[in-house]
């Protein structure tokens, strides 16, 4: 991948819906050529599709929580049972394996605290193996960007 990939990634990332001419003009290349890098990079997997980025207090979903869950233990089949579990769950948006002191973080977002309190009850906690779970509620949000920085 080079910098004129990079350039017609960042521009998709601001406006997937944008024509190839509108494109190709953003990036300084002509149409045809664009339109191969953006094949090479759908076929390459580097751009994996096309998204909408829908408001989630619109949508009915206002709160989104951050949830950072310890397993109990680490054997193949209690990290594989959660994994497969954890990625049915539609509320649970992103999971993340993480270093430190927990092993998960789980971005999540449901409609109010007793639709939460449901999540844990009905969809976390039957998992199993799971030994704690530690909640932080979003308040606001500062910056949210799917665009991705520029390489020096």
């Amino acid at each position: 991948m080079d910098d004129k990939d990079r350039q017609i990634i960042r521009a998709l990332q601001r406006n997937s819906r944008m024509t190839n001419q509108d494109l190709a003009a953003e990036v300084n290349l002509s149409p045809s050529p664009c339109l191969r890098r953006v094949k090479l990079l759908e076929q390459s997997g580097a751009l994996k599709g096309y998204t909408a980025d829908i408001d989630a207090q619109a949508y009915g979903l206002p709160v989104t929580v951050f949830v950072r869950v310890s397993l109990t233990g680490h054997t193949e089949k209690v990290v594989q049972q959660f994994e497969k579990q954890i990625s049915r769950v539609d509320q649970v948006l992103e999971c993340f394996v993480m270093t430190g002191t927990s092993d998960y973080l789980l971005r999540v977002v449901v409609a109010d605290l007793a639709d939460y309190e449901s999540f844990v009850r009905k969809r976390l906690h039957p998992i199993g193996g799971i030994g704690s779970i530690d909640s932080s509620f979003v308040y606001g949000v500062v910056k949210k960007t799917g665009v991705f920085p520029l390489l020096d």
